[in-house]
């Protein structure tokens, strides 16, 4: 098991799932609306980043790689549930890595989804096989597929910096090649310390322009932009009285509308976790089936509150 490890910044908190560390009620979030259906089609990467929140890298193998059939069996349990799922997210490690990827999401297509893919662009993607299939998904399946590249920073130091030398201009490179095929783009960038969200979508719109890519950097669902994971910042317990508080509501956090499936290395069969965010952490795997999944998340982690509720707000009265 990795998890994130207890900070001094949070110490005492989150550790019951019903109860805070202050003796309230625990919020939870119900599956409400499910939308999305997450695949982890391993956690093998070509490159090994320096803050990466799975710890993909070419060694770890912590969560194995998934298979076409595997993929087809929980799509089958989408219909029998009738989950209302309108996509199909494959992220990884690196999911070309998987030499299974272009049939998991051609599994996927053929059942009238749309597929979203979340990759770095480099070497693996540019295979000559994973290009040929490719290319005939975009064909098949026209206006159905998305690919979301990660794109650190527009700038090519800092990238470079979080993903190893020459990463950019090979990401770059495997964006040319999707744009110049027809390929719908998005990216997944990082709000880099000291960059306003103002900044950092005009540095991608300059760079997206001067590269002819077809991303609208303003767009956020389009240029998404996720903050650092920085573990020793201490973040409050989302309790019940929050959701008032902050005006939000449990239908806003990313489990009540998403679940993932994970292999874990040596099982005999995948699993499903509550998000994308917490692949690693006991509490929140759901069971092997989409039906055990359906029950409710204790917002009992850090990433719950910073990432998913706060967003950088405050939730004191």
């Amino acid at each position: 098991m990795k998890d994130l490890p207890q900070t001094t910044a949070n110490t005492g908190k989150f550790q019951h799932s019903h109860i805070t560390a202050n003796g309230e009620k625990r919020a939870v979030v119900a599956l409400s609306h499910p939308e999305t259906l997450w695949f982890n089609t391993g956690t093998l990467c070509n490159i090994e980043c320096s803050n990466c929140y799975i710890l993909s890298s070419p060694s770890n193998d912590a969560l194995v790689y998934l298979s076409s059939d595997e993929v087809r069996t929980y799509l089958d349990q989408v219909s029998l549930r009738n989950w209302p799922i309108k996509e199909i997210g494959f992220t990884g490690g690196e999911p070309f890595m998987n030499p299974q990827m272009i049939d998991m999401a051609r599994v996927a297509l053929q059942q009238g989804y749309r597929v979203l893919i979340l990759t770095n662009a480099m070497q693996p993607m540019m295979r000559k096989s994973v290009q040929v299939g490719l290319l005939q998904l975009n064909s098949d399946f026209p206006d159905k597929m998305e690919l979301r590249i990660s794109l650190d920073h527009f700038a090519s130091d800092i990238h470079d910096a979080e993903r190893g030398a020459g990463s950019f201009a090979k990401t770059v490179l495997g964006m040319h090649w999707l744009q110049a095929n027809g390929f719908t783009m998005a990216v997944a960038g990082r709000s880099h310390w000291g960059d306003s969200d103002e900044d950092s979508r005009l540095g991608y719109a300059a760079l997206f322009k001067a590269h002819g890519f077809d991303i609208d950097a303003k767009n956020p669902s389009q240029t998404v932009l996720f903050p650092e994971i920085d573990e020793t910042v201490e973040v409050p317990e989302i309790t019940t009285a929050c959701w008032g508080i902050l005006g939000k509501s449990p239908k806003d956090v990313m489990c009540s509308s998403a679940r993932m499936v994970v292999k874990r290395k040596g099982a005999a069969s995948p699993t499903v976790v509550a998000c994308t965010l917490l692949p690693y952490s006991p509490e929140f795997e759901l069971g092997h089936t989409l039906e055990e999944a359906e029950k409710d998340v204790a917002l009992n982690h850090p990433h719950c509150a910073k990432f998913c509720v706060l967003g950088g707000a405050s939730c004191s009265a």
